[in-house]
């Protein structure tokens, strides 16, 4: 992989992990278009997922360290009951890991960008649906609300499905607060992807990338960058409601992805 091959996808990942677009549609369109395949293709993605979990940790500092300052009290309060519901989230994704981790990694294996296309329409739909139902009353995110999203966030693993979108979607359907959504939908995969990433380092994929370390760190850092300024403009994205051009957009790219892509 070439320095500026990395200096690209890192960018695209960074930019559509955050936004209603589908990171994962996007970055296989990029290896796609660059030949990237194989361990190159795995260890790379692996290194720009961490560099936007890090943004997230960055952007949303503040929270976190207020969470974790309120679970060390040892007794149940605010913050301990949002960190519950945000273990309660991962339960689908768990499920799917680790009964359904080998089928999943198929759909990224192979070149199948009709599936991808059609997952990216599926999303822009799910936008459009946000935009026409609305209710009237909003409220915080109880458990229940933690669940559902959380089975939406299981669904996006599926290369073309929008994790941010479809968890934001499902919230605002539930009727959360819009301040609260974006927030937890960017907190509750924290977790997942750092333990995945811890799991297949130690699985030994590093020492087998043949990935030059340069290209890893432009990579990265290009992610990091670019997720910042997409986490946080996401953010008043959601406040303001105006998801429906993101569903433009994924349609568009959907039925590029499905005829011109190979």
């Amino acid at each position: 992989m070439e320095w500026f091959e990395a200096l690209i996808l890192g960018l695209i990942q960074g930019l559509t992990e955050f936004l209603p677009v589908s990171s994962s549609a996007h970055l296989e369109i990029g290896k796609s278009l660059f030949g990237i395949k194989g361990e190159e293709n795995f260890y790379f993605s692996i290194m720009v997922h961490g560099a936007t979990v890090l943004s997230t940790i960055v952007v949303f500092r503040k929270d976190i360290l207020k969470l974790l300052s309120g679970l060390f009290k040892f007794k149940y309060n605010q913050e301990t009951s949002y960190i519950f519901k945000i273990l309660v989230s991962m339960i689908p994704v768990l499920i799917v890991g680790l009964l359904l981790k080998d089928q999943v990694n198929k759909l990224f294996a192979g070149d199948n960008f009709v599936f991808i296309g059609s997952m990216l329409i599926i999303t822009a739909a799910l936008l459009f649906f946000t935009y026409f139902f609305k209710k009237k009353k909003q409220r915080d995110i109880n458990y229940l609300d933690a669940f559902i999203i959380g089975i939406s966030q299981a669904i996006a693993v599926f290369p073309g499905i929008s994790r941010s979108g479809v968890t934001i979607a499902t919230g605002l359907i539930n009727g959360n607060k819009k301040e609260e959504i974006a927030k937890f939908s960017f907190l509750m995969v924290l977790i997942p992807i750092l333990g995945e990433n811890f799991l297949d380092i130690i699985g030994g994929h590093a020492s087998s990338s043949g990935i030059p370390i340069s290209s890893l760190l432009i990579g990265f850092f290009a992610a990091f960058i670019s997720g910042l300024f997409a986490c946080t403009a996401m953010i008043n994205l959601v406040k303001k409601g105006k998801l429906y051009w993101f569903a433009v957009y994924c349609i568009l790219i959907g039925v590029i992805t499905i005829f011109f892509v190979k």
